[in-house]
């Protein structure tokens, strides 16, 4: 039986993800913050563990409650959108902390295990900002662009421990609960000076022709962790498929 650790599993694409690779019959390690037991089945292959990612130990004990990993899904992240110009300089710093230097922790830690195991998968999940210029999103374009470069770079230095690192980038999905995972409202991001440019983008967003769904998602991430070619990225939804392959 092969295992999955997820991060960022107590909602959106990560308790998605997490139930999708349950019915196929893989174990699962759910993670998050703040356990949440009822998410999935209780059975012995659904497990359920804390996890902060920008917290070394927590890092540390998460890993050894989780045994051997086949696929690491790195999920977890926070957002934040608005006029850079009226971004606390903190709440990047902490975006970093998050999206990436807990993904690039994470991927730090569960390497030794798999190189020594002969091989593994890890998904890192960014976004369709990757995939062209999204306005009143810079500095979370900027956390998940360091991870697509890194990602790159990785799957190049890993190739020869049969190690396989993989890229999802998942489209404009409204339901997901990226506007709730950061305290500063997108009002209070955008000063009158930008309300003329601001106005139509936002009602864009209000009413998108292509959203992405998290079973989009998920099946990406399935497809992603069992496709054993040096594929690096995925795009997953319509709206990031449309971006890809304009972009290409």
């Amino acid at each position: 039986m092969k295992t999955v650790l997820i991060t960022g599993a107590s909602s959106g694409y990560g308790l998605e993800t997490a139930r999708y690779f349950h019915n196929r019959g893989w174990r699962v390690i759910a993670t998050m913050r703040l356990p949440q037991p009822r998410l999935l089945p209780a059975d012995d292959r659904a497990i359920i563990l804390p996890l902060d990612v920008t917290d070394p130990e927590s890092i540390a004990a998460c890993l050894v409650a989780a045994g051997s990993l086949d696929v690491l899904v790195n999920n977890a992240g926070i957002g934040m959108v608005g006029a850079f110009e009226a971004s606390p300089m903190d709440h990047v710093r902490r975006l970093f902390e998050t999206n990436t230097l807990g993904t690039m922790a994470m991927v730090q830690a569960a390497l030794p295990g798999m190189r020594e195991r002969g091989g593994g998968t890890i998904v890192n999940v960014t976004s369709s900002v990757t995939l062209a210029p999204s306005p009143f999103a810079a500095a979370y374009t900027a956390t998940k662009m360091a991870i697509e470069g890194f990602s790159g770079s990785l799957a190049e230095e890993l190739r020869g421990f049969d190690i396989k690192i993989k890229l999802v980038e998942p489209g404009y999905a409204p339901t997901t609960r990226f506007a709730a995972n950061t305290a500063l409202p997108i009002a209070d991001l955008i000063p009158a000076a930008y309300a003329e440019v601001a106005g139509p983008i936002f009602a864009a967003f209000a009413e998108p022709a292509l959203t992405t769904r998290e079973s989009d998602v998920a099946e990406i991430i399935w497809r992603a962790a069992n496709d054993a070619s040096d594929q690096l990225r995925y795009p997953a939804g319509p709206d990031a498929v449309a971006l890809w392959e304009a972009a290409r």
